[in-house]
């Protein structure tokens, strides 16, 4: 009860759903339909096979509107800043993705994300109305608290299932970031995106729309659940559905390497040259009347006896094949020739180096939720993150379309499980593999256990999950190095001792078979042997890896904006200084000098250096002077032969001849030159 009386209205529509919920869409008639099933004035306007919804323009509008927004480096939040290739940027995901364009276009090889599902309980960024345009949109973005937080209630709009656009206004989220997301996939690229029953329907045809219905990939289960939970409604939801697109047709899967069960199948069970085997059925599931070919008779090779197919199953090969099999020795008769029928050995060194994947992923394969927890709970706490993905999940994803040296991307970076899952990835096969995730610094509620631990924002979360993935593979180090020192320490004993049982006794060595205790001292070094050249070999991989990660922050630019088109009376003098002198007062160097690299087109990973009054950027490619330009300065720049210079205009000071010689002189050189 609400205290109100009846909505007649709302009564009356009720009821009309309940007969005809044909007619409406997003809980409110739709008038084109309601003519078609009224009336004889069927008319469909543009009448084609198109996603559409409320609002659809308006998220084009958003995705074309540039941003003029930074990245500013976190050197004290980062793990390695000045050497990692991987990065985590926190910010707003829309706009991160803009910044990205230009630096990062073409060069991502696999894209996951978890997106909010649509459940009508989660909230997320959506205009308010329709009609809010990008002022009043990076307004509400952008309020934040005393501490300098982004406030929730200015980000997040709760969308309900009462909404009359409630699937409209999770379309507008996710289309300009999706399509900006294609943007930075390479030509060979693939994305991942993790959703459930509420809105696997639209995404597939959203995305149809975006990356082109010819470039479909799959669409995954992944079994989240292992039991039935006794208050599930209706029929448990035990899965989670992971569409997969390709950026284009020259997208190549990998295959999955064999698990120590598969490889088990195989034996060498007649000491065949060929190396281990497994047998495979020598009859086919083709009838007699399908395939008359292959319906013969063959000899037992023990008994002599013609052996026949059954007529519903006949023989796989042709006589000729079977002939040619019989001759390279590919039967397989069964123990003393025991088997009525022969079975076909398939040699494990002439099959594919891994399996096919394929669309249904058990958790006894890749994980399920609670191991998700139980990983996140064991590295930051207990109920810290709520329903993180299993890192064998992600990891599957990263081995099936990544290569050992390539950029994986998570614009909806939750927990950070992308991030461990390409750490540990790269620490099992030594690969290179770098991550770039994004994360809104969304505020935990003040109840939760998160904000009880400590942790301000799920970005904060996912910063310090990574942290103490690289912590844990640096206590593995450690403990291989003390390993290896302490089995050494132990062969060089048991060496010692065999020394001097030889001195001491010579002839127990003199034996073909040897004395049962040098037999065995002699296995012990062998078996230590073998796990110090393991223990080795796992320290090289972890010696190798990228062990760190860059923090950016989204901020606004280090440059005043000047805006021509919108001079008045009132901000004339602002415009005027920001004409002259572009540059904000409170930007730091550092902040402008990656500013100027991502707008020039550079990773947030390429090389800096300091060369005296410059920076080089990525082997000196690009030079960016924002301190001080004379002659010296110039020729210096000049000498290093750069691709490119950037400088501020407020370096000449005013003196023309200066600027008007550099510019000739970087024209003469062959360089390209620009000022800010």
């Amino acid at each position: 009860m609400n205290g109100e009386s009846l909505n007649i209205t709302q009564d009356n529509l009720d009821k009309l759903k309940a007969l005809f919920p044909d007619i409406f869409s997003e809980g409110k008639i739709d008038l084109e339909k309601f003519k078609a099933t009224f009336t004889d004035d069927i008319n469909f306007a543009n009448e084609r096979y198109v996603l559409n919804w409320a609002g659809k323009s308006d998220a084009f509008k958003v995705l074309q509107i540039p941003t003029a927004a930074t990245l500013k480096p976190q050197p004290d939040e980062s793990v390695n800043f000045d050497t990692t290739e991987n990065v985590f940027v926190e910010g707003e995901n829309l706009e991160v993705l803009k910044v990205l364009q230009k630096s990062y276009y073409n060069k991502v090889k696999c894209i996951i994300i978890d997106p909010p599902y649509n459940t009508g309980s989660d909230s997320f960024i959506y205009p308010d109305s329709f009609k809010e345009n990008k002022v009043d949109y990076e307004k509400r973005i952008g309020d934040k608290d005393e501490e300098g937080y982004l406030m929730k209630e200015g980000m997040f709009r709760k969308n309900s299932k009462d909404s009359g656009h409630y699937h409209s206004n999770w379309l507008s989220m996710m289309y300009p970031r999706l399509f900006l997301a294609k943007n930075l996939l390479r030509d060979d690229g693939v994305i991942f995106v993790h959703i459930d029953d509420n809105e696997v329907h639209n995404l597939r045809l959203l995305m149809n729309e975006i990356f082109g219905e010819e470039n479909f990939v799959a669409s995954i289960i992944w079994q989240k659940k292992y039991a039935v939970s006794a208050d599930d409604p209706g029929i448990a939801a035990m899965h989670d559905y992971i569409i997969t697109f390709r950026k284009t047709d020259s997208h190549k899967r990998n295959l999955l390497p064999r698990s120590e069960k598969q490889l088990s199948r195989y034996k060498n069970i007649d000491n065949d040259p060929r190396g281990d085997w497994s047998s495979d059925n020598y009859v086919s599931n083709k009838s007699k009347d399908e395939r008359p070919t292959l319906w013969y008779s063959i000899k037992h090779p023990k008994t002599g006896k013609d052996i026949w197919p059954d007529e519903s199953a006949v023989w796989r090969y042709s006589k000729e094949n079977h002939e040619k099999m019989v001759s390279e020795n590919r039967l397989y008769w069964g123990p003393d020739y025991s088997y009525e029928k022969p079975r076909l050995k398939r040699f494990l060194s002439e099959i594919q180096e891994g399996i096919v994947p394929n669309t249904w992923w058990t958790f006894e394969d890749v994980g399920h939720n609670d191991e998700g927890q139980k990983e996140t709970g064991e590295l930051i706490g207990k109920k810290i993150f709520s329903t993180p993905k299993p890192v064998r999940l992600i990891k599957r994803i990263v081995e099936i379309s990544s290569l050992s040296n390539c950029i994986i991307l998570d614009f909806f970076a939750g927990s950070g499980t992308t991030a461990q899952a390409v750490l540990e990835l790269n620490k099992e096969d030594g690969g290179n593999r770098k991550f770039v995730l994004v994360q809104l610094p969304e505020l935990c509620d003040e109840s939760s256990e998160a904000a009880k631990a400590g942790y301000k924002t799920i970005a904060d979360i996912s910063k310090e999950r990574i942290r103490r993935v690289i912590k844990n593979i640096e206590h593995r180090k450690e403990h291989l190095e003390k390993g290896i020192e302490n089995d050494t320490g132990v062969v060089s004993a048991f060496e010692k001792k065999l020394a001097e049982l030889k001195k001491k006794t010579p002839q127990l060595f003199e034996t073909e078979k040897g004395n049962p205790e040098i037999e065995s001292i002699k296995k012990q070094i062998e078996q230590i042997g073998e796990k110090i050249d393991r223990y080795t070999e796992e320290l090289n991989r972890i010696d190798s890896i990228d062990k760190g990660f860059k923090v950016y922050k989204l901020s606004p630019s280090n440059f005043k904006i000047w805006r021509g088109s919108e001079i008045t009376s009132e901000n004339l003098v602002e415009q005027l200084d920001a004409f002259t002198n572009p540059v904000k007062a409170e930007s730091k160097t550092e902040n402008i000098l990656f500013e100027l690299m991502l707008k020039a087109g550079y990773l947030l990973t390429d090389k800096v250096e300091a060369k005296g009054k410059f920076f080089s950027v990525k082997d000196g490619e690009l030079l960016i002077a924002l301190e001080e330009l004379n002659p010296q300065i110039i020729d210096a720049i000049i000498k290093a032969q750069p691709q490119k210079v950037i400088t501020l205009d407020n370096l000449f000071a005013g003196n023309d001849q200066l600027k008007t010689n550099m510019v000739l002189q970087m024209r003469d050189a062959g360089i390209d030159f620009k000022t800010i």
